[in-house]
């Protein structure tokens, strides 16, 4: 194994992280679908497929390196929302969450003297900007809308493409 014992550990655990996420997207998804709000409901999906493909990204990152992958059940995520912006805040403190996770990590790496980790995980600080800026003008648009979710149905059809996995380095 070409990474230290605890950094694989950290990863494994930030596999379980990002399959959490996974989840707490496709219920987000799930709960635009009920509003009968395609787009969001999709672009939520394809944020759940983002998330599979982080977690995927990790996995094959720990068998590269000749650490042994292990998951562990995921933690219960949050089922129902009291209107589109408690979803859309929920998802944007789940990726704000995300970032303090994958900052531990390269902190770890660091102090491991692990720069291949270090290096491999580049990509996930890079992908946190992204992932933050992207559901804070979301949250913004669906409060400027005023409850007028076409509008926000609008804006998601104009500027989030459906673009699944470019973003995941697959």
């Amino acid at each position: 194994m070409i990474i230290k014992p605890n950094v694989a550990e950290a990863l494994n655990t930030q596999t379980t992280n990002e399959f959490t996420n996974m989840f707490a997207y496709l219920v987000i998804s799930a709960y635009f679908d009920d509003q009968g709000l395609p787009e969001l409901a999709a672009f939520f999906l394809r944020q759940s497929e983002d998330e599979r493909l982080h977690a995927m990204k990790i996995f094959d990152f720990l068998l590269e390196t000749g650490a042994k992958p292990t998951l562990t059940g995921t933690p219960p995520v949050q089922n129902d929302f009291v209107n589109a912006e408690a979803a859309v805040q929920y998802a944007l403190d789940q990726e704000l969450k995300t970032t303090g996770q994958i900052n531990d990590l390269v902190s770890i790496a660091l102090a491991a003297d692990d720069h291949t980790t270090h290096n491999f995980l580049q990509w996930f600080v890079t992908e946190q900007v992204e992932e933050v800026d992207t559901m804070t003008r979301l949250l913004q648009t669906v409060r400027h809308a005023q409850g007028n979710l076409l509008r926000v149905e609008d804006y998601v059809l104009r500027n989030m493409p459906a673009i699944v996995g470019a973003e995941a380095g697959v």
